[in-house]
């Protein structure tokens, strides 16, 4: 008999090592394969439309240990993006990054706020652990969730979001920068600095 289950998930990427979708279960924070060969007509179209950071309502079914769609529904397009060897990093990143080396934290925080003084978005850095973690894969893969950050923003801008995870080049953290609206100023001016061009998206409301 074929399992079926229902949860929300984050779509995280491509799978790193097989065909396929990697998407975290929002019921328990577990990152888990889809496989995407198999849809068929409008789910097809809106399993091919997905991109990294969509939050979903989805169904899967399960066969041999294998997970497929079988109904996709589309809540919000927040858009993820993954950079490694980035330099020039902005203030409050490197500001950031000072006190969680002089306090000894593994990660800290701060809201960023526009010109006006008005808070739009948060940075946090995540210092690089002993052996052999690397924090910018497990966030990438996410054994490191870090959907509660997402949520917290989800609290005061209830729009799509653009989150970034850096991984400096001259740095020993991960930077996660979330910005409070897509396709904002602020959006923009972090993919232009950092060469992050917005993927393209189909199906847009």
């Amino acid at each position: 008999m074929q399992t079926t289950t229902a949860s929300q998930y984050r779509v995280l990427g491509d799978a790193p090592d097989r065909d396929g979708l990697l998407v975290l279960d929002r019921a328990d924070y577990e990152p888990l394969r889809v496989t995407t060969d198999d849809a068929e007509g409008a789910l097809d179209d809106t399993v091919a439309a997905l991109r990294p950071g969509y939050l979903v309502d989805a169904t899967l079914a399960w066969n041999d240990g294998d997970a497929r769609f079988t109904d996709v529904d589309i809540q919000r397009r927040t858009l993820l993006t993954f950079a490694r060897g980035v330099s020039g990093l902005f203030e409050a990143a490197l500001d950031t990054m000072a006190d969680a080396h002089e306090n000894g934290v593994g990660v800290t925080g701060r809201p960023t706020f526009n010109t006006d003084n008005e808070p739009n978005g948060a940075v946090y850095a995540f210092a690089q652990q002993p052996g052999e973690r690397d924090i910018f894969t497990e966030i990438r893969t996410g054994r490191l969730p870090i959907e509660p950050l997402v949520d917290r923003l989800d609290e005061d801008a209830a729009d799509a979001h653009e989150v970034f995870v850096f991984d400096p080049l001259d740095h020993e953290f991960t930077i996660v920068y979330l910005v409070a609206h897509r396709d904002s100023v602020l959006a923009d001016t972090v993919r232009d600095t950092y060469d992050c061009p917005r993927p393209p998206e189909t199906d847009r409301d």
